[in-house]
């Protein structure tokens, strides 16, 4: 018997730890309490009235306040020294016993309830919040992004570990924008939580199946080393975490009582985890209650930084489209339209005037119109009152010219970045008026080591040349740049991309290293000669960490790529309108090599002078806008969306631009969104 008790007592000890000392603390007060109450009532003289009750408030009294001791005294008429023994006596013990315990207990619970809190323990009701799930270097963007919506957001990060290094992150990121915009600093209200992301009990305390959007992101250790980093590169493959989460997320949000439309977006970094994402998928998603897509983020990367080496002026268009600041991208559900594409954006074109109507098409989910504007509202009919339609003049055997492109150094998405040259070569690389049969005319810079992890490019036939060159050879570096610049007549790209497999300590420096070298060749060509124009030479930087953004501003260089900013713009946007995806899949590629037909539409930047055979004269964005699209031929119809002028100054046509006069000068860039 008395051992069966005892086993029984060691469980709830075990078990129920803070119930047993919330047991002992009132039992000790109790008896406490009561002793001291007998002692005093004995104390007292026969003629005070008194006695056990009496007794106990008297006791109370002095536990909670010291200073009535004396009142006691006085009131119980006994100033003998047994009786202020027993009362200092039971004030010191209550003092451990009540007030102590208590606190120490109540302190206690309250540390707890936090570290639940932060741990994912305790539950959190809400709904139509953004769920982040896991952390890596472009969590922070998309929080930034978040900022810039028109409504308010709760954002809900969870993460394994971290939190305080991920706090810091995020106030990093925001700080700067929030002294621009202290309106902003309050907008938002982000909760960060530790705790499994593919953990059941965790996901639905956070409310997964209440969010409007889910993001599940690669984990990144924020504190792992270039070589544990490039180890995990070249040796593992897939994501199983990412697959895990996918999979606890699924099928959470695909049951029935979770809420309607809710978009999941998964980023994948590798064509095994896209697979066996695509398998979840097929399995798991439920059309009008849960809209899965898998990202793959490097060829995303890589097709972002190759379009922006041929045509530099795309990093200010897709810096603005991309993202929920200034002008962007919009869908909105329409019906199946009677005309064709071409027909319903004359009539767009004909009764929108503050937005620039460029498709409709059939999603997953059904029709969908698209516009760039500069907010939702933009969006809806508004009459056009401008002027007679232009006689424009286009340039109908427009050709690409040859792209000269030095790239320096490499990271982890060099493979994808040569899939983006090859994509765009096939779509263009007919043309027979050049001296060149190559539309791309490329050279590598990098170390040994990492030229031939590529094979010296032997698989990329316009990568003409490959210079083994350490970030300390800096003359043989320039001598080549130099020689490659005089050797070609058009402009030239010099693509500086980041080692993200560095250490994190070691990030960009690499690049800025290059940038460096890139500057001084600039400087002694101006002493060389005045009259030398610095924009032949086009720098294209990459980097990965943020802080170093104003670094490369002080080198002057327009074309600053935070890459994964890109990324995380992308899954913002996607997250609220994930139509979307589709259409950036469509801008991101080019249509197959000898066809017949240009489908695949696509963003560029084509020089006025070749664009147009004549500049137009002084007109206002609405009747550029109008009159190219009808001046253009049918297989391939052109949408003007702005213009890039020298000096990296850019013009899109979405709100009161599309109201405003302007003036195409030689040198002036058309952006357009065309097939071809």
């Amino acid at each position: 018997m008395y051992k069966k008790l005892k086993e029984k007592i060691n469980i709830i000890l075990v078990t129920k730890p803070r119930h047993v000392v919330l047991l002992i603390i009132l039992l000790l007060n109790i008896i406490l309490i009561s002793g001291a109450a007998v002692v005093i009532s004995l104390l007292a003289p026969a003629d005070i009235e008194g006695g056990f009750w009496p007794s106990i408030f008297y006791t109370i009294s002095m536990i909670l306040d010291a200073g009535c001791v004396q009142y006691v005294v006085a009131d119980i008429g006994q100033t003998s020294v047994t009786l202020i023994i027993v009362c200092l006596i039971t004030v010191l013990i209550g003092m451990i016993t009540f007030s102590g315990a208590v606190i120490g207990y109540i302190t206690n619970y309250i540390s707890s309830f936090i570290e639940d809190a932060n741990e994912g323990e305790r539950p959190l009701n809400i709904s139509d919040h953004t769920v982040i799930l896991n952390w890596n270097n472009r969590a922070a963007e998309i929080v930034h992004d978040l900022l810039f919506t028109e409504k308010r957001e709760v954002i809900v990060i969870l993460v394994d570990k971290g939190k305080e290094a991920i706090t810091q992150r995020i106030k990093d990121r925001l700080s700067e924008t929030l002294k621009k915009n202290p309106r902003l600093a309050h907008k938002n209200t982000v909760i960060i939580k530790e705790g499994d992301t593919y953990s059941t009990e965790q996901l639905a305390n956070i409310s997964v199946n209440k969010a409007k959007s889910i993001i599940i992101l690669n984990d990144d250790n924020l504190f792992a080393s270039g070589a544990n980093k490039k180890d995990i590169a070249h040796n593992h493959h897939g994501n199983a975490n990412t697959i895990k989460t996918l999979i606890q997320v699924a099928e959470m949000t695909s049951s029935k009582d979770s809420v309607d439309n809710q978009n999941i977006i998964v980023e994948v970094e590798d064509d095994w985890t896209q697979k066996i994402c695509e398998t979840i998928i097929s399995h798991k998603e439920r059309l009008k209650k849960c809209h899965i897509i898998a990202v793959p983020v490097n060829k995303i990367l890589g097709s972002i930084l190759s379009q922006f080496s041929i045509m530099p002026e795309l990093n200010l268009v897709y810096g603005e489209l991309f993202s929920n600041n200034g002008a962007e991208f919009f869908c909105k559900k329409c019906d199946k339209p009677i005309d064709d594409e071409n027909t319903w954006i004359e009539k767009r074109l004909d009764d929108h005037a503050r937005a620039i109507p460029i498709g409709v098409t059939e999603t997953r989910k059904g029709w969908h119109e698209f516009y760039v504007a500069q907010n939702d509202d933009d969006t809806k009919p508004k009459e056009y009152k401008d002027g007679e339609d232009l006689e424009v003049s286009l340039n109908p055997n427009f050709v690409m010219e040859q792209k000269n492109i030095v790239i320096l150094g490499h990271n982890s998405r060099t493979k994808q970045l040569m899939e983006g040259f090859f994509a765009f070569r096939k779509e263009w690389n007919y043309q027979a008026n050049s001296e060149k049969n190559d539309v791309l005319n490329v050279i590598a810079i990098d170390s040994k080591e990492n030229l031939e992890l590529m094979n010296y490019y032997k698989d990329c036939p316009f990568v003409t040349k490959c210079v083994e060159a350490d970030i300390y050879d800096d003359k043989l570096i320039c001598d080549t740049i130099n020689e490659f610049v005089d050797k070609n007549k058009n402009d030239t790209t010099v693509l500086i991309l980041s080692d993200d497999m560095a250490d994190p300590e070691d990030v960009d420096s690499n690049a800025l290293t290059y940038l460096v070298y890139l500057h001084d060749i600039v400087k002694k060509r101006l002493k060389a000669n005045p009259s030398f124009d610095i924009e032949k030479i086009d720098v294209i930087v990459e980097i990965i960490n943020p802080k170093n953004y104003d670094v490369v501003h002080n080198y002057s260089v327009n074309n600053v790529v935070i890459s994964n900013r890109y990324v995380s713009k992308l899954l913002t946007q996607i997250g609220s309108k994930d139509a979307l995806y589709e259409m950036y899949c469509d801008i991101l590629s080019y249509d197959e090599e000898g066809a017949d037909v240009f489908i695949s539409k696509e963003m560029y930047t084509k020089p006025a002078t070749q664009f147009f055979t004549e500049l137009p004269p002084e007109c206002t964005g609405a009747e550029l806008v109008r009159s190219v699209y009808k001046a253009s031929p049918e297989t391939n119809k052109s949408l003007v969306l702005g213009f890039v002028s020298p000096g990296s100054r850019m013009t899109l046509f979405t709100g009161d631009n599309l109201k405003k006069k302007f003036t195409l000068n030689k040198k002036d860039k058309i952006i357009v969104y065309s097939n071809h």
